[in-house]
């Protein structure tokens, strides 16, 4: 088998700018809320409700990391490494709603828009911008690298999006009297985060349905495996992720003489896993004899 089988989740690296980014969006959103009512503005209270999520989005990733580095134990043979997924995937949920419903609002203003007071909603959401840049500034390392920190980096992304939405919304009724300027700015944001959490969304599915990893190609990992002298076949073979890069591979490999040193076919086969594919966990079940799984499974 392949080395490193730690399921626990690591090191976690970013926890302190979740914090940090937590305590800022949570200060703010008190005032954004306030500003929006006062103003009477959909799109400030739409960036209101992103930074709402965004609220939520980061307790959820904290929640997640913290458990994530319990290790595993009798119940949980693999720890708690998936809760990064579960994270992204009601992280996503989230916004999914909150971009559909402001969509939602928006139509009804179209025919009516209501006046906005445009200076309070200028200085609201150059404020919530200036806290969204801070917030993406410190999540954004970890976002390449965890599902759970993606999915709280994108909401703040969002957010961050919206603040200029809002920004450009205030400036053109202050400037031209245009009060349906509003409803558009929030459509856009909508529009605009909608496709992307619905890839946030398929990627933590992806892990929790045990997907093939993303840039793992499987037919290439066959070939690998194939293409060694002592292997006649190879069949059963599954490949998924606990978490964002802990690709995991099982599969029965098949040998081509009663005679080849099993130990060493399979600390071979193990060590190019991980070398040519980063699959640093993999079980291998060395046959003489395929078994009767082979009609059964992949």
């Amino acid at each position: 088998m392949g080395a490193g089988h730690d399921h626990g989740g690591g090191e976690v690296k970013h926890e302190k700018p979740l914090w940090w980014a937590l305590g800022l969006t949570a200060t703010f959103l008190v005032a954004e809320v306030i500003g929006g009512l006062l103003t009477n503005s959909l799109a400030l209270l739409s960036d209101a409700a992103h930074m709402a999520t965004d609220v939520i989005a980061l307790t959820i990733s904290l929640v997640a990391v913290r458990l994530s580095r319990r290790p595993p134990d009798a119940k949980r043979t693999y720890g708690y490494a998936r809760m990064e997924a579960i994270g992204a995937l009601v992280n996503g949920g989230m916004l999914f709603l909150v971009a559909g419903y402001i969509l939602w609002e928006a139509v009804g203003r179209f025919s009516e828009p209501p006046s906005v007071a445009s200076t309070g909603m200028l200085v609201i959401a150059a404020l919530g911008l200036v806290i969204n840049l801070i917030a993406m500034r410190l999540l954004k390392a970890g976002s390449g690298e965890s599902l759970n920190v993606k999915g709280a980096y994108l909401e703040v992304w969002a957010d961050m999006l919206g603040s200029v939405g809002v920004i450009i919304g205030a400036l053109i009724i202050q400037f031209t009297g245009l009060y349906i300027a509003d409803p558009i700015i929030a459509v856009l944001i909508g529009l605009w985060v909608l496709p992307r959490t619905w890839t946030l969304l398929r990627a933590a599915g992806q892990v929790l349905m045990q997907g093939v990893p993303d840039g793992l190609d499987l037919e290439a990992v066959r070939a690998m495996m194939l293409s060694h002298p002592s292997v006649e076949a190879i069949h059963d073979v599954h490949a998924w992720a606990l978490a964002s890069k802990e690709p995991i591979l099982t599969a029965h490999i098949v040998l081509a003489s009663a005679t080849d040193d099993v130990d060493k076919v399979r600390e071979t086969l193990a060590a190019a896993l991980d070398e040519q594919f980063g699959i640093a966990h993999a079980t291998l079940q060395v046959e003489l004899v395929a078994c009767a799984a082979e009609n059964s499974h992949v």
